[in-house]
């Protein structure tokens, strides 16, 4: 064989090097924004949440504000393809700190202690099953499905409850919240990454991060407030 035959084998591993080098770094920027959304969440709810006369004064807007992230986070996803990056960041930024402001209402009614440990264990759950979505070879497409029929029986679940109060059915909701968001954050791992592509200019990708990082953060959060109804120690 001839050094010449040797060159296309170059650089075809030279090519699957430069591609995992970028795939690795707009995973990194996709964790990074979900990172610090999540960090603005928990620094503006805890904020809240331990001051009770701030608490208070934000209480009669609660429902505002459990309905005003909704509506954030559906324009941003109708409308992120036709929106600048920076608009969508700025835009997930909102998002996160609207959640914070939301999920203060809920945290006041848990102790700090019980509170760290949720995150922590949540903080387990999540990595370990994105870890998995990230560098499993076996398409998740069939589990995603599934996952996503069962969260909208969880969705009309909640409805339901909201009218009936009844704490075993919320317990039950929070049990299949936690193993549905589980399921989900292995499956979306694997569908940004798979989203990833080499050749995309830098508006259309830096979108893609955003797009990725609302969605990990969706199934952290979710994960994260269905724990905490389980097994944080109430106040």
């Amino acid at each position: 064989m001839s050094r010449f035959d040797d060159q296309p084998v170059f650089r075809n591993g030279a090519a699957i090097s430069a591609i995992d080098e970028g795939l690795r770094t707009f995973m990194l920027r996709v964790y990074n924004y979900m990172a610090l959304g999540i960090g603005l969440t928990g620094v503006i709810a805890y904020l809240i949440a331990s001051n009770p006369q701030l608490l208070g004064s934000l209480k009669p807007f609660a429902l505002l504000f459990m309905l005003a992230p909704f509506g954030v986070v559906m324009f941003l996803s109708i409308r992120l393809d036709k929106m600048e990056s920076g608009t969508a960041q700025m835009l997930f930024w909102v998002y996160a700190a609207l959640m914070g402001v939301s999920i203060s209402f809920m945290l006041a009614n848990f102790t700090h202690e019980s509170i760290a440990r949720v995150f922590f264990i949540t903080a387990s759950v999540f990595g370990s099953m994105s870890l998995y979505g990230y560098t499993t070879k076996k398409d998740l497409t069939s589990m995603g499905s599934f996952m996503i029929m069962g969260l909208w029986g969880v969705i009309l679940a909640s409805v339901v409850n909201m009218f009936m109060q009844s704490s075993a059915m919320q317990l039950l909701i929070s049990v299949l919240s936690v193993i549905i968001f589980t399921g989900l954050t292995a499956y979306d791992t694997q569908k940004i990454k798979e989203i990833y592509t080499e050749s995309d200019h830098a508006e259309i990708a830096s979108k893609k991060a955003v797009f990725g990082a609302l969605t990990l953060y969706l199934d952290f959060i979710n994960i994260f407030m269905s724990l905490l109804y389980i097994f944080a120690d109430r106040k």
